[in-house]
Formats: structure tokens, sequence, C-alpha cells
């Protein structure tokens, strides 16, 4: 008899060779037919495989995460069949998960197109429909290595010869077609059920280098239901809409191209937008007693060996060697900020009455970062942090922590962002410092997140080399997570680069730095800000706040004077006396989502009135001139500014 042990700490007997399924059919029909899999001692089984002794079960279905998982991976595999029914000589090669999804690489002489997707789907609808039950059968390496060879199936004959000598070698069959699969799997195709949908195809190294041969790589969706699947389309077409790339365009905002990759040209309304956040950020950081300070973009490599940076990212550092007679010096762009700060901080004698010291910068910063990781302004080698760093004592760590907690939410509040989820990242295999120095970091960090009442999801192994970490993860207005926010304890730099204070007993001590971002770089910021407004920006960040728009050419001297008193209430105001229709104008302004058109003809000129506008609004509110500036002015304070 088995000892079957459940989640809820439960324990049953049941016969050997029981499987997940069959225990799940004794409990009960209705959970039968919803099982797609167990978990048995965390390990993922399929539902028909019997269990090998005594084990915790978890019985899963598509409303678990793992479920999920599992239909996009035989989902693969039903798209590999129909893919092979419907071009003979094509070979497969891997097939895996990725977010939202899955790929298979095939190699095959003629293209792909997004034609071929609806005869592919319709076969892959076929397959799924005749319900073939998936089963798994243990062959022998060298059997598995001439068999594929013999069929043509190269790729596949590769990765078993380049698996471990003791790996399991196991074929999963769908019906006649089978593949290399490690497992598991669902009990038949039709558990994949019809919620899946081919998206586009794209070239592919084998194996992921340059060196061997280029793939054709299909990538699809899959969803435990059509709503799952209409909802996640619908993301995919909002994400289209948002996209800030598109609308950095339309907008005038900035552009980018091949000279300078991965860096930004901030044309004149982006650069507004860009003095807006960092303006308001400055503001907020005066509030909480930081200093800033700007510290040089090239520094000698000297630095960055002394602070183990050299050895971490030298690759991904921008390197000038300049020769100066008999000697070379080395320079690094500074990929991020902190070891600058600490020579800040070393300038002079610092006593215990001086700490915690909030030390702040916009700081630009470079990394070489792939071309093929590159992403419009969310993703590029040149980036400005809004960075800081907070030396205090080991007892300040706590007080410190809460504090930037509370300035970090109420930041993302005025910009629209009260949906956060908190990621506690501990210590990475590479690591600078002692186990004993992380015990104290980890220990530490974890003390201040419970004083602050914060709920984290632990995030193994994604700590900085230097400290363990926490991550804020901004939700967006369709469904998106965004990494942006960090807090790290290190107590590893200071003792490298010799940062010292004078304790209250008089002795030199080590300060502990917190090295903290908020919205983390600014070009990515402003293109998630971009993404989640769709490029209607609340009227305090908008680059232009008022196009004041003329019906006749007699109002032009009356909406020049009413733009004059506009601006010089503070407002970011342009004109358009274009010899245009009125529809014509308003409809340009409001693809360039200008957030208020003041209309104005010969009837508002006489009376000292705007017909304002709002984007978005189909009516007009009529107000005589000082009435608008007064409620346009009031609205476009940023938040800090309201009260």
């Amino acid at each position: 008899m088995l000892t079957i042990t459940f989640p809820d700490g439960a324990a049953r007997e049941y016969e050997d060779g029981s499987s997940p399924m069959s225990i799940a059919k004794s409990i009960s029909k209705s959970l039968a037919k919803k099982v797609l899999a167990g978990k048995v001692n965390g390990e993922m089984w399929d539902a028909l495989r019997p269990l090998e002794g005594d084990a915790n079960l978890q019985l899963i279905t598509a409303q678990d995460p793992e479920g999920l998982e599992l239909i996009r991976h035989d989902c693969a595999h039903v798209l590999a069949e129909a893919v092979q029914a419907l071009f003979p000589g094509t070979q497969v090669t891997i097939g895996p998960n990725i977010e939202d999804g899955f790929f298979y690489d095939f190699a095959r002489d003629e293209p792909f197109s997004v034609d071929d997707f609806a005869a592919i789907e319709k076969k892959m609808r076929f397959i799924i429909e005749q319900n073939k039950p998936f089963t798994r059968e243990v062959w022998q390496r060298d059997e598995a290595i001439k068999h594929f060879t013999d069929i043509g199936e190269t790729y596949k004959a590769e990765l078993i010869s380049d698996l471990p000598k003791d790996e399991t070698i196991t074929i999963y069959k769908q019906g006649e077609w089978y593949d290399l699969c490690r497992g598991p799997h669902l009990p038949s195709t039709g558990k994949v059920g019809k919620a899946f949908k081919l998206m586009k195809v794209a070239g592919a190294y084998w194996r992921g280098d340059s060196n061997n041969a280029q793939l054709q790589r299909i990538y699809g969706t899959a969803w435990a239901n059509k709503d799952d699947l209409d909802a996640y389309l619908h993301r995919l077409e909002e994400a289209e809409r948002r996209d800030h790339r598109k609308l950095g365009r339309e907008m005038d905002l900035f552009h980018l191209q091949p000279e300078a990759q991965g860096m930004v040209f901030w044309h004149d309304k982006g650069a507004t937008l860009w003095r807006e956040v960092e303006n308001y950020i400055r503001r907020k950081l005066q509030k909480a007693d930081y200093s800033e300070v700007k510290t040089p973009m090239l520094i000698d490599h000297k630095l960055w060996v002394a602070s183990g940076h050299w050895e971490k990212f030298r690759e991904n550092m921008f390197v000038s060697e300049v020769s100066h007679g008999n000697h070379n010096e080395i320079h690094a762009l500074k990929p991020m900020n902190c070891p600058a700060h600490v020579q800040v901080f070393n300038q002079g004698q610092k006593s215990y009455r001086d700490l915690p010291l909030r030390m702040a910068e916009f700081g630009c910063c470079h990394r070489n970062e792939p071309s093929g990781a590159l992403h419009g302004i969310m993703r590029v080698r040149s980036f400005t942090q809004d960075d800081a760093h907070i030396f205090c004592t080991e007892e300040q760590i706590t007080d410190e922590t809460k504090i930037f907690i509370d300035l970090l939410k109420g930041i993302y509040e005025d910009f629209g962002f009260t949906d956060i989820v908190v990621k506690f990242s501990d210590r990475p295999e590479t690591r600078a410092g002692s186990d004993e120095t992380w015990d104290k970091s980890e220990g530490a960090l974890m003390d201040a997140v419970n004083a602050a009442g914060l709920d984290v999801v632990m995030n193994p192994g994604e700590g900085a080399f230097y400290g363990p970490k926490l991550e804020f993860v901004l939700r967006d207005a369709i469904g998106r997570d965004w990494q942006c926010g960090t807090l790290q304890v290190d107590f590893v730099l200071p003792e490298r680069l010799d940062a010292t204070y004078i304790a209250e007993d008089d002795t030199k001590q080590r300060p502990v730095m917190l090295h903290r971002a908020i919205l983390g770089s600014l070009e990515r910021f402003i293109g998630i800000l971009i993404e989640e407004h769709a490029g209607r920006f609340p009227l305090w960040l908008s680059p232009v706040q008022v196009v004041v728009a003329t019906i006749t050419g007699d109002a032009d001297d009356y909406a020049e004077q009413a733009a004059d008193k506009l601006r010089a209430a503070g407002l970011r105001v342009e004109t358009d006396l274009r010899n245009e229709k009125i529809n014509y104008k308003i409809r340009e302004h409001s693809v360039g989502k200008v957030p208020v058109i003041a209309v104005v003809g010969r009837k508002e000129a006489e009376e000292g009135k705007l017909a304002l506008r709002f984007l978005g609004d189909r009516g007009q509110e009529v107000l005589g001139l000082d009435e608008a500036i007064t409620k346009l002015s009031a609205e476009a304070l940023a938040p800090d500014l309201r009260n």
C-alpha cells in the first residue's frame, strides 16, 4: 500500500501502482476530469504514471500555474506534429515554454510564413480532437541516437548525445507521433483545448549560437480557456496601441537611430516631459533631506577593480584606453554610480552625527547591452538613474528602510501606480563578501521589512553581487509588470573602498550603504508612463498643456493675447492660427494627445472667453479667460505642489 499525503496534511492509503489520476477518481469523478498532472514530492508527474512509493501529492488542474505550463508545453508538441504532417521532411528541434506561450524551432529549407498558420492551426485542432493519449517510454541511449539518426532527425540525435551519461532518455508518444522529452505531459491531446493561437515566425540559430545552422521559430500562445486567450489578445492589441516607440514618434517626443544604438535623441517635447519628471523627483528628494551630487561619467578602471565591478561587469562596460607617453590609461564609462558616491563620502572625515547621509544623483550611466536586447527607450545603453545611496549605521537600517518605502509609495501614487508587488532577492551564487556578511545583511533587511509591515515575495538567488535587495514591481493599466524601484543593503562596498566614520566612542567604523532607486532609469520610466497613459498624460506631465486654436482669422490677436496670459500663469501653451477648419485642428491636436484645446472665434474674442475642449470629452466648457486660467493652473500643478 502507498501512503499519500495531500497539501492540507491529510494522509490516505492507496493500492500500489496508483497514479495521480486514479487517486483523483477515487475522490470524485468531477475532480478526475479536471486533473492534468500531479506534483509528487515537489516534482511534476504524469497523471497516468504510477507512483513509486509513499509521497506528498498535489493534484494539478488548469487553474494552477503548473497546469497552464503543461497546456503550453503540450501545445508545442501538437504544433510540431502538425508541421511535420503538413510539411514532410521538416526536422523538429526544441520547443520550450516562454512567458505567455511557447515556441518550436524547425529545420526546413523552405521558409514558413504567417500565411501557413491557418492550415497549421486547423491541423492542430484536428490532432486535439482526436484526443490521443500521451504515453511515456524509456529508451536506451544508443538505441535512441541510432533511431533518430536513421529517420533523419539529426538535431534530436545530437541532443541525446549531449545529455549527461546518467540521464534517463524518455520519449513521449501522442498516437503514432513521438518526440524526445523529459515530460511530464497531459493525459491526452484533448486536454490541450483549443484556446491557442500561432503568433509569429522568426529566425533562430541552433542552440542560440550564430555559428550554427539557422532554424525557423514559430511562436504561439495557449491558455486554459477562450476567455483567457481573448483577454491576452486584447492586452496585446492594447500594448500595440500604447507602444511608446509609436507614440514617441506621433507625439514628437524622441527618436532613435542606428548611428547611436541604444541612445535616445530627446526632442523639445520629450525633454519637457523629462524635466517635469526629474524636477518632481528632485523636489521630493529635497524634502526628504537628500543632498544632490554629480560625479564623472568616465573613471579610471582602478576604481572599478577595487569595487569589484570590473570583474563582474567588465564585458558590459564601455572602455577607453589612451596612451600618455610611456604609460596607458584605461578608463570606463560608469555603469552605475555607487563607487563614485563612496568617493564623495570619503572626502573629509565623517562623524556618526553626519549619519544617515542621503546622497542622490541623476547619474548618466552606460552599459554595453547586446543590440538584440535593446528595446526603444525601455532597454538602452545610455540611461539616467534617479540613484541614491544612504550611508548609515547598522542600527539605522530599519528606520531608513521604512522612510524609503514611504517615499517610494507616495511617488508611485502620484504617478498613478498603486498596484505594487515587492520581491525579496537574497544571495546569488556568485557574490562578494563572506557568508557571515550575507547572513547579517539579509537579516537586517528582513528585520526592516517586518518592521515596515511590508508583504514580500521571496525571489531566491536574485540579489545584487554585494547584498540582498528589495525589488518594487509596478502593475500597469493593462496588467503588465515593471520592476522599477530597488533597495539594497551593502556591507561589502564600504569595506572594499575604505569608507569610514568616527563613532560615538571615537573609533573608526564602516558605514552600511543602502543603494536605492525609485524610478530606476528615467528613460525606461518615461517609456512606462507613455504606455500606462497611452500618451494621454495628466495635465501636469503633458509637454504641451493647452493649444489655443482659432476658428477665424479675426480671432488671431485675441488668441495670442490669451496664450500669453496662460503662459504667464506657468502653463505650457501653443497657438494654432492656421487657415484650417477648426474640426481639422481639433482632430490633429487630439492625435497629438494635447489635453486641452482652447477654441476661440469672433464671439469668444469679443466676450473675452475660451471654449475649452478636454481630450476624450465631446463637449466643451466656455469660461472667461481669467476663470479658465485659474482652473487650468490649479489642475496643471504637480501632485506635490497642490497642497
